[in-house]
């Protein structure tokens, strides 16, 4: 994951040559493999290589095209042969990724973006008609950040670099603070009002306009709702997802060097290792080899993978690398960290992503990764989402079924399912009817949500209520259907874990995501979803298109707790010792000062932690994080002394409060 960053002086002006310095040392730590840069018309423009395949050492970026537009990209080009072929060129049959999109984009201008097949982020400074173009891939599996006033627009992979070095103060932005409690904020946000995040599947192209720099934001490609494919048997549709699953692990298998695996034991990442040892053997990769790596917790129940891991390992005839995570002191871990010790002050940490020195296991995974060599990661992330692998409900095929009036098959399935789940099929209908509903209309009660705190002030919990309850849906009667619905609602969900997941120097490695090809997730909307679920049988058409590739123990496996069964349990309590103490935190509470929390309500919730009464344990840390991460903000001078724009009459000085926020003075951001 390479990394890329440029500032546009409408004026003309280059930036001072301490800012570019103190930028390049940041992005240094990303990119070990060039340096590289290009300045033109008050645009400077940095690159930092991080290599993962063979075409990737040839490259020479910014990469000027022949019309003198510079591009500079972040990414790996899936479609790159059927590219090559559609643009009729020989002279790039052995070019670089960068200089096969140069050629697309010089043919077919801004509409090359729904072309490009891959995990990719790019950025375009056109000169003859003064713009930047900057865009991202249909799933966001790269970062790409940008703040921009009336005369200067600046873009980064790296966020630390756009706050730390603006030259001003921020005020945090409440929805991405939100939408972060209810696990991941929407994509397009970053926690500073000010800056943004290009959104996927989008570009975002900045050019002059009448009162300065002007920003157009534009959808460049979607997934069609109106794709279908019909197959007349089962054993089609078997054979059809076992090629587009094969194409999605094969492409992500292109690298110089051997790929790293890793390894749960788990449905998604066990198909992914069988899968690549299966189009290794074919001679299809182009990879010298793949090794897995499995971290693991025999103390505890949840993990309960290992002997799945040892029966693949056996399969292939190849031991992985382990960690054990048991055998780790309790207080390496994030959760038993003090509150003092969140965030360590030497560095930026640009997001509330604890950013203290990392514990051994991942020092250790780091080591073993710089010692094999790997710097590519295959991760099953997305597999649940992507195959259905979440408990299997009948709403989407029953309200498919809803919307195209089809009463018989529908009364049919209703009594499958609710023999299936020993549950009335009234109740069943109901269910899926109470989806087309609004929530008063459904029975659903307004009250608190599960991730809102009784200490939140009561205007950020109603500004933010959608992004609190991990933004909602409704499904729509009328358009896509309501399995294709459903279908996106579970993407954006893991677009916006993508966006939150931050990158890190002291661990690089280029993460991908073989269910998260575009490909297979065409596939998979555009089939009927009794191929996917069927009564009661989650992953059904990935299970039986396997068989003969995944160990057949594993696809018939039992899961011993779903992941919402983990979310309604009653939270565990948490040790008073490892809970701060009042005078710990302090008389100033940063988080009451921009008006998220309610000072008084917050210190008596952490007083009951203390007493070992009964509290939202995870709510409440997220809060001590939250408030921890702020403290850390106004110490490298980002956090502004201003509440936000919603509240303007409210203007606090942090510094009259108790906290000191110092002349900025640091050199790193993480």
């Amino acid at each position: 994951m390479s990394v890329q960053f440029g500032r546009w002086n409408l004026e003309g002006q280059s930036p001072a040559q301490d800012y570019i310095e103190k930028v390049s040392a940041i992005v240094a730590g990303y990119g070990p493999d060039s340096n590289e840069s290009h300045s033109e018309g008050g645009v400077t423009i940095l690159y930092r290589a991080f290599c993962t395949t063979k075409e990737s050492y040839r490259e020479t970026q910014p990469y000027i095209c022949p019309s003198g537009a510079v591009i500079t990209w972040d990414g790996r080009l899936d479609n790159r042969a059927d590219l090559i072929a559609e643009l009729r060129s020989t002279s790039i049959v052995s070019s670089t990724d960068v200089e096969v999109v140069a050629a697309a984009y010089e043919r077919w201008g801004h509409s090359c973006m729904g072309k490009l097949i891959g995990d990719w982020a790019l950025s375009i400074w056109d000169p003859n008609n003064p713009s930047v173009l900057l865009a991202k891939d249909p799933i966001g599996t790269r970062h790409l950040y940008y703040s921009f006033d009336s005369n200067h627009l600046t873009w980064s992979s790296i966020l630390g670099p756009l706050v730390l070095f603006a030259g001003k103060t921020f005020a945090i932005c409440e929805e991405y603070i939100a939408g972060w409690f209810s696990h991941f904020p929407a994509a397009h946000l970053t926690p500073y009002d000010g800056v943004q995040a290009v959104p996927p599947s989008s570009s975002v192209l900045v050019q002059p306009g009448k009162y300065g720099l002007k920003q157009i934001i534009t959808k460049y490609w979607d997934f069609d709702p109106r794709k279908r494919i019909r197959y007349p048997t089962d054993a089609e549709y078997e054979e059809q997802f076992r090629t587009v699953f094969a194409t999605a692990v094969q492409r992500r298998l292109r690298s110089d060097r051997p790929v790293l695996a890793e390894l749960s034991g788990g449905m998604d990442s066990s198909s992914i290792v069988c899968m690549a040892d299966t189009v290794i053997a074919r001679g299809a990769a182009d990879t010298p080899g793949l090794d897995t790596i499995t971290w693991y917790d025999d103390s505890k129940p949840d993990w309960g993978e290992r002997p799945y891991v040892t029966r693949i390992e056996e399969m292939r005839s190849r031991t992985g690398f382990h960690i054990d995570v048991g055998v780790q002191k309790q207080e390496e871990l994030a959760p038993d960290k003090s509150f003092a010790s969140y965030f360590d002050d030497d560095h930026l940490a640009a997001t509330p992503i604890p950013n203290y020195v990392h514990s051994e296991l991942f020092q250790e995974n780091a080591a073993y990764m710089r010692t094999g060599g790997y710097r590519v990661t295959l991760s099953g992330i997305g597999g649940e989402e992507t195959t259905c692998g979440f408990v299997p409900t009948p709403n989407p095929e029953l309200q498919n079924l809803l919307t195209r009036a089809r009463f018989i098959t529908l009364a049919r399935q209703l009594k499958a399912w609710a023999a299936k789940m020993r549950k009335p099929w009234q109740a069943l209908l109901w269910d899926g009817i109470r989806g087309f509903l609004t929530p008063p209309l459904a029975g659903i009660e307004a009250a608190k949500d599960m991730h809102e705190a009784s200490w939140f002030t009561t205007g950020f919990a109603q500004r933010n209520r959608a992004a609190l309850r991990g933004y909602p849906s409704r499904v729509k009667v009328f358009g896509p259907l309501p399995s294709f619905q459903s279908h996106i609602y579970e993407l954006n969900q893991v677009r916006r874990f993508l966006a939150w997941w931050a990158l890190n120097p002291a661990w690089l490695r280029d993460v991908r995501l073989p269910y998260l090809d575009r490909d297979l997730l065409e596939f998979t909307y555009a089939v009927p979803r009794e191929q996917l679920v069927r009564v009661g049988q989650r992953r059904s058409l990935m299970k039986r298109a396997l068989i003969g590739i995944v160990p057949e123990e594993l696809l018939n496996r039992k899961r011993t707790r779903a992941p919402q069964q983990a979310l309604t349990q009653r939270p565990q309590k948490v040790s008073s010792r490892e809970w701060p103490s009042l005078m710990e935190m302090g008389q100033q509470i940063v988080s009451d000062t921009i008006e998220i929390v309610d000072r008084d309500c917050f210190l008596e919730a952490l007083d009951k932690a203390r007493r070992n009464e009964e509290v939202p344990v995870s709510l409440l840390q997220h809060s001590l994080t939250l408030e921890s991460w702020l403290r850390h903000l106004a110490v490298h001078g980002v956090l502004s002394s201003s509440t936000g724009t919603k509240r303007q009459n409210h203007t606090l000085s942090l510094e009259a409060r108790g906290v000191q926020s110092t002349p900025q003075t640091k050199r790193s951001a993480s």
